[in-house]
């Protein structure tokens, strides 16, 4: 009996799609995909081949993959492997290259497959779990920025850099993204929405924000979404209309922000609310 499993997702506004699998018996026909593929094993290991050489990917190592490389994948043992992968389109990285320099840029060329690199395994792992986790368009962006930047920057080994050549935006640029995150109850802001409103740049945005308010702009919206769920619970609303309320996917979402905010669940929350309130 075969223990194989896998959990696919894909953006509706963007080409990027993302995978979880672990695979005992499964095996990769040769194949390639139409643009980049950055994957983390996190157990096990999975061998391929790619560009007539094979490769070994253990437990905390990183593959990327350029847009048309062919290659296969089967587990490199009978105890299989548990992976994660993103795949993001030429045209998606170039967008993301060109934002943080300030100016069009070129596509990566990524010369090695495989990289034993824990700064990468962790910037794609935020990514992947902000992806399947119902992470917001805002959250989505950042992590994905920051991805794509760390890839480029300690993977890649073509000519692209990445330079900041913008010119820095001050408070009222911060202050006109923070408006603007107070003024969206539906929680659908992109990092392209609050660059505009600010009147500057993603990257120069950001660095504002965060300057500003010591917090990324979707650290900040998710603390007014996790403040306006507890003003809901505590009022006696369930906890399932409150995350809806509030603007997060589900309960189970709203629990997981609510536990790492304020170390307690939702439940206690309302539970400590009735007490008082009776």
């Amino acid at each position: 009996m075969t223990l194989d499993w896998s959990r696919y997702w894909r953006s509706a506004e963007l080409p990027l799609e993302a995978m979880y699998a672990h695979f005992e018996r499964h095996v990769y026909h040769r194949h390639s995909h139409d643009g980049y593929s950055f994957g983390v094993t996190e157990g096990g290991a999975q061998s391929f081949s790619c560009r007539g050489s094979g490769y070994t990917s253990a437990t905390g190592m990183v593959m990327a993959f350029n847009p048309d490389d062919p290659h296969d994948g089967h587990a490199a043992d009978e105890l299989g492997f548990t992976y994660r992968i993103i795949h993001i389109a030429p045209e998606l990285i170039s967008s993301v290259l060109s934002e943080l320099n300030g100016r069009t840029v070129g596509l990566p060329l990524f010369t090695e497959p495989v990289h034993s690199d824990p700064v990468l395994a962790t910037s794609l792992r935020r990514l992947h779990r902000g992806l399947l986790g119902a992470a917001s368009a805002l959250d989505r962006d950042e992590l994905l920025a920051d991805a794509v930047s760390s890839m480029v920057r300690r993977a890649a080994g073509g000519p692209v850099s990445i330079a900041v050549s913008q010119p820095a935006a001050g408070p009222s640029a911060a202050q006109r993204a923070r408006d603007a995150i107070h003024d969206n109850d539906a929680n659908d802001l992109t990092a392209a929405d609050l660059a505009e409103a600010a009147g500057c740049s993603r990257f120069a945005m950001h660095r504002a924000f965060t300057k500003a308010y010591g917090m990324t702009p979707a650290d900040y919206q998710r603390q007014l979404q996790l403040r306006k769920a507890r003003r809901l619970i505590a009022r006696g609303d369930s906890i399932a209309l409150a995350a809806a309320q509030a603007g997060f996917a589900d309960q189970s979402h709203l629990t997981r922000w609510f536990g790492r905010y304020y170390g307690i669940t939702p439940g206690s929350f309302r539970r400590a609310a009735a007490e008082t309130a009776a």
